[in-house]
C-alpha cells in the first residue's frame, strides 16, 4: 500500500494512485470518464470547425480586397421576406444603374457595377446541379472576386446589353459535362439556356456555405431580362476604390454622390445602406461566437453527466477503501490530506478524459473540415480550455466523495470489512 507524504507533495502520491485505479478498474474507470470525453471531443470539433469557417471568410476578404464594399437597398443581417417588406424598406428606391453611375463618377473609385445574386439549378443534357448561386455581372467580376480563367474567355463589352452567355465555374462544369468539353455548348440556367464561352477556377478561400455553390456568371442584363429576383437581398452595387485612397474617405464620397443623385436634402435619412468588410466580418464573428456557444452549451450535458459519474464512482472508491483511509489517518494523515488526495484522484481521472477527447475532437474536427473543405488548425486556446474544463470538473464533482473520506473517523474506518 502507497501512503503519501505530507502537504503539496501529495500531489505526485495521488497522481499515482488514481492511475493505479485506472490500471486496476479498467471499465469502471471508462464508464466513469465516458461523459467527460464525449463533451470535451464535441467542444473541440465545434471549436476546429468555427476556426476553419472565420480562416475561410477572412481570405476570402482578402481575395476580393478589404477595401471592397457593397451598396444595397437595406441592410440585414437575416433575409427580408420580398412579399411583406417592412415599411422603411418599402419606401426606398431600388438600387438602379443610374445610382451605380454616380458612384462610378466619385474621383477615388476604380469600379462599380451592378450585380445581382440568383439561385437556381444548373442542366445539361440531364445532368443537374442543386439550387447553386449563380451572379449576373460584368467583365470585371474576377477583379472583384479573383479567380482564375483557365479555358475560354470571360464575356465582353458587346455581350453585356444581354447576350445569353455565361462562364461557368470548373467544379459545376466537371459536373455537368464530365469529359466533354463545355465551351459553344448550351447549359440550361433555370428556364434559360445560355451558351458557355469560358471556363474559370474560383479561389480556393472563397468560403460557400454548403447548399451555395458559385456556379458561374453570366451578363446583368441577362440576368435583369431573364429571372425574377430578390431586389431587397440580392441586388446590389458592388464598388472598389483606387489603390491607394482611404476607403473610409471613398464611402463618404460614394454617399455623398448617391444622396446628389436621389435628391435628398440636408437632414433627410439616406435611403440606401453600404456594407463593408468589417460589417461582413461583424455578421460572421457573431453567427460563429452564437453558434460555439450554442453547442459547448450541449456538450456541457455530457460534461454533466460525466460530472455525475465522476461522483459516483469515487463513492464507490470511497467505500471500497474505508480501511486504508483508516490506516492513513492512524499513521498521522490528516483531514486536508485525505482530502487531497482523493481530489487528486478524481481531477486525474477527468484530466485523462480531457486528453483523450482532444484526440477524439482533433480527429472530428479534421474529418468535418475535410468534408466541408475549409483549410486552418486548432485553436490552441480551446485545447487549453478543455483540459482546464476536464481538471475542473474532477475538482467540483470530487469535493464531495473526498470530503467524505476525510471527515471519516479512524477508529471506525478500521472496523470497516
Amino acid at each position: 500500500m502507497r501512503l503519501p507524504r505530507v502537504g503539496i507533495r501529495n500531489l505526485g502520491e495521488g497522481v499515482a494512485v488514481a492511475f493505479d485505479s485506472l490500471r486496476a478498474n479498467k471499465l469502471r474507470s471508462a464508464l466513469t470518464i465516458l461523459g467527460v470525453v464525449i463533451g470535451v471531443t464535441t467542444v473541440m470539433a465545434i471549436a476546429s470547425m468555427v476556426q476553419g469557417i472565420r480562416t475561410q471568410i477572412f481570405n476570402a476578404i482578402d481575395t476580393a480586397g478589404p477595401s471592397v464594399f457593397y451598396i444595397v437597398r437595406f441592410f440585414s443581417q437575416t433575409p427580408l421576406n420580398p412579399d411583406r417588406l417592412p415599411y422603411e424598406v418599402r419606401i426606398r428606391p431600388i438600387v438602379s444603374e443610374p445610382d451605380a453611375e454616380a458612384v462610378r463618377r466619385v474621383p477615388s473609385v476604380a469600379y462599380a457595377g451592378m450585380w445581382v445574386q440568383l439561385f437556381q439549378r444548373m442542366e445539361y443534357q440531364g445532368n443537374r446541379t442543386q439550387v447553386i448561386t449563380v451572379f449576373g455581372a460584368d467583365e470585371h467580376y474576377m477583379d472583384i472576386q479573383g479567380g482564375t480563367m483557365l479555358r475560354g474567355r470571360f464575356f465582353t463589352r458587346g455581350e453585356l446589353s444581354g447576350d445569353e452567355v455565361m462562364v461557368i465555374e470548373s467544379d459545376v462544369a466537371d459536373k455537368l459535362f464530365g469529359r466533354l468539353d463545355p465551351l459553344g455548348r448550351y447549359v440550361r440556367v433555370g428556364t434559360t439556356a445560355l451558351r458557355v464561352v469560358g471556363i474559370y477556377q474560383k479561389p480556393d478561400n472563397i468560403f460557400e456555405p454548403p447548399g451555395q455553390q458559385i456556379g458561374g456568371v453570366m451578363p446583368f442584363e441577362t440576368a435583369h431580362q431573364n429571372y425574377r429576383y430578390d431586389e431587397t437581398n440580392n441586388l446590389f452595387i458592388a464598388v472598389r476604390p483606387r489603390p491607394g485612397e482611404d476607403p473610409a474617405l471613398t464611402r463618404d464620397q460614394a454617399t455623398v454622390a448617391l444622396r446628389r443623385v436621389r435628391n435628398l436634402r440636408p437632414g433627410m435619412p439616406n435611403t440606401f445602406d453600404l456594407i463593408t468588410q468589417d460589417q461582413i466580418l461583424d455578421v460572421v464573428g457573431k453567427f460563429t461566437t452564437y453558434f460555439f456557444v450554442t453547442m459547448v452549451a450541449l456538450s456541457s450535458v455530457a460534461l454533466l453527466v460525466g460530472g455525475i459519474g465522476v461522483m459516483a464512482i469515487m463513492m464507490v472508491s470511497v467505500t471500497d477503501r474505508t480501511r486504508e483511509i483508516g490506516l492513513r489517518k492512524a499513521l498521522g494523515a490528516t483531514r486536508r490530506e485525505i482530502l487531497w488526495q482523493f481530489l487528486v484522484e478524481a481531477a486525474t481521472l477527468t484530466f485523462v478524459g480531457g486528453l483523450l477527447g482532444i484526440l477524439f475532437g482533433l480527429g472530428a474536427g479534421e474529418v468535418m473540415k475535410a468534408a466541408l473543405k475549409l483549410r486552418s488548425g486548432v485553436p490552441l486556446w480551446s485545447a487549453g480550455l478543455a483540459c482546464a474544463v476536464s481538471i475542473g470538473i474532477g475538482l467540483v464533482f470530487g469535493m464531495y466523495p473526498a470530503n467524505r473520506a476525510a471527515r471519516m473517523d479512524p477508529v471506525e474506518a478500521l472496523r470497516h470489512e
